[in-house]
């Protein structure tokens, strides 16, 4: 058995080579499945025996609630809770296994949950257990590190896990034969995945290359395209992704017989990075640092570009394009507010309304500040934007009835529903039932 060690001068328990060498389990929340199973692979390519955890139901909230304070935000309950229920449940050797989480460092709650986890596991008696932070040099772990080759490795999962998140959501809908969309998903989860562990596939001609032939494997598959009410998730970075955390939204939405549209990550990320340099702007700072976050920001620019054009190419309604969806929140709220999904959640809003998906669900940890102002605060001013904009906002917490929050959507979609038939009949067009 690894021996333990802890850092000087924190005191945290550390995940060091010998753990790694000795295979050592290391355990992921899940948030994104079709980016996380390719960051699963990716991760044991370079020897960490990572694993992501799918569990769900009622009692992961319920060992959260255990160990963590209920004040805390929710997405917190969950993580903590997922990982708790996995080390009690029996499956693995609990001295031999790890978590990872990521820790962003900014203002929201989530730069917490690395010590509210460690602290749940003294609680839970697991003190043994190391925690490894996902993030950049915020903490050091001998036994892991961010090498280049594995972030661009990692950058390229992100591409084409948004371009696949997409396309299956924009044909699933309308298939003609059932399963074919999450066949080709999984055709190409497993191609994507062989080809980055090999060091292919990253670059940005491979980029366009794989994203051509993944959008034109998905124009062939056969699809009946008849009207439909189209839905927009926004919200919580966590909630707005997590099937466990936002109680099966995409589900329930595709059981009420509708098209589903959820922001990709890229836009996320290029959010982030772009805050460093209007920090910049606003308070000064490392001029070095400004430049290396420009050049990182013109290379996620590029790849989504790339989405953005094979999506075109074979008629699918491509990604959004970060730099016009900065542009749309110009005098409606300052890009200063940037805790937590800041002023990008209001302007997702205003794109999804102006890309046809108007009818938008915003999900929310039931005490997240930032989502709360730039979520429920800005509908009124969206609206005078835009009036077509149907928005409703569904608060998720532990103690929130899901029948609650399905019978506000339902509601939501009621309008919805009213409002495409009536364009439906403005056309001469049969309405939907």
């Amino acid at each position: 058995m690894a021996e333990l060690k802890y850092d000087k001068k924190t005191g945290r328990l550390m995940f060091t080579k010998q753990m790694k060498r000795e295979g050592y389990k290391i355990l992921l929340p899940n948030m994104l499945p079709i980016h996380f199973k390719m960051l699963e692979l990716v991760f044991q390519y370079y020897g960490y025996n990572a694993e992501v955890l799918t569990t769900t139901g009622p009692e992961i909230a319920q060992t959260g609630l255990k160990y963590v304070h209920n004040d805390t935000c929710y997405p917190a309950l969950l993580v903590i809770g997922q990982f708790i229920n996995a080390l009690q449940s029996g499956k693995y050797d609990i001295h031999k296994t790890a978590l990872m989480i990521t820790q962003t460092g900014g203002g929201c709650r989530a730069s917490n949950y690395i010590y509210l986890l460690r602290k749940a596991l003294k609680k839970a008696g697991y003190p043994f257990v190391p925690v490894i932070s996902l993030s950049f040099g915020m903490e050091k772990n001998s036994g892991f590190s961010l090498t280049l080759p594995l972030l661009r490795r990692l950058a390229g999962g992100v591409v084409y896990g948004d371009q696949l998140q997409l396309l299956s959501n924009q044909t699933r809908p309308y298939e003609v034969h059932k399963g074919d969309t999450d066949a080709m998903v999984k055709k190409w989860i497993d191609t994507i995945s062989n080809l980055l562990i090999k060091g292919k596939g990253y670059t940005l001609e491979e980029v366009d290359e794989n994203l051509h032939k993944l959008t034109k494997d998905f124009s062939k598959i056969e699809v009946n395209r008849v009207p439909k009410i189209k839905v927009g998730i926004v919200g919580e970075i966590y909630v707005k992704y997590s099937e466990m955390a936002n109680n099966g939204l995409e589900k329930f939405l595709a059981e009420q017989d509708c098209e589903v549209c959820v922001p990709g990550f890229m836009g996320f990320a290029s959010f982030k990075v772009d805050n460093r340099l209007e920090d910049y702007k606003l308070f000064g700072g490392n001029r070095l640092k400004y430049e290396f976050c420009k050049a990182l920001l013109d290379y996620i620019t590029k790849l989504e570009t790339l989405m953005v054009e094979s999506a075109k190419r074979f008629d699918f309604v491509p990604p959004h394009q970060y730099a016009h969806t900065k542009e749309l929140v110009k005098g409606v709220i300052g890009y200063g507010s940037k805790m937590g999904e800041g002023w990008l959640l209001t302007a997702e809003m205003i794109e999804l309304t102006d890309t046809g998906y108007e009818n938008i669900v915003c999900t929310q940890p039931f005490g997240c500040l930032p989502n709360h102002i730039n979520g429920k605060g800005a509908i009124r001013k969206i609206k005078e934007l835009r009036p077509n904009a149907n928005i409703v906002t569904i608060d998720y917490d532990p103690g929130a009835p899901k029948v609650n929050q399905e019978n506000r959507i339902k509601l939501m979609l009621a309008v919805g529903k009213e409002e495409l038939n009536r364009k439906l009949r403005e056309e001469g067009k049969e309405t939907i039932s």
